[in-house]
């Protein structure tokens, strides 16, 4: 807890015992135990009306499922590049396939004229650019 161990802790608490004083003792210990009880108190409360509002108990999550350690992303992607499940989702699926394909391997880019400025030639101006 906070990285104290036994023998710091109980330092800890002689030294607490030493400046609270004797006197004062028995009524701190009171303040500790009531903050105690409404920190329960508190918990059961939010424990409830979590249940409440979900409609599900705490205890019966199963938070592996939830855990974000399983969903590793290198692991998804090599299930999916290794899942051969090559079934059409459609039955036009494969033409449109084979449609994309021939598409894809005759592009049909337009044709650029680049304009050369004449020797001595200003390059164009334009005042809104700037």
């Amino acid at each position: 807890m906070f990285g104290i161990n036994g023998p710091e802790f109980i330092l800890l608490l002689i030294i607490g015992v030493l400046v609270i004083g004797p006197s004062r003792l028995p009524e701190y210990t009171q303040k500790l135990a009531n903050l105690v009880k409404e920190v329960r108190r508190m918990a059961s409360g939010a424990r409830e009306q979590i249940k409440e509002e979900v409609g599900i108990d705490i205890d019966e999550v199963d938070w592996k499922k939830y855990d974000p350690r399983q969903y590793d992303p290198r692991r998804i992607i090599k299930d999916a590049l290794l899942d051969d499940d090559s079934k059409p989702v459609s039955a036009g699926a494969p033409a449109a396939a084979a449609a994309a394909a021939v598409e894809v391997s005759t592009p049909k880019a337009p044709v650029r004229t680049i304009e050369r400025l004449a020797d001595g030639e200003a390059a164009p101006f334009d005042s809104e650019a700037t």
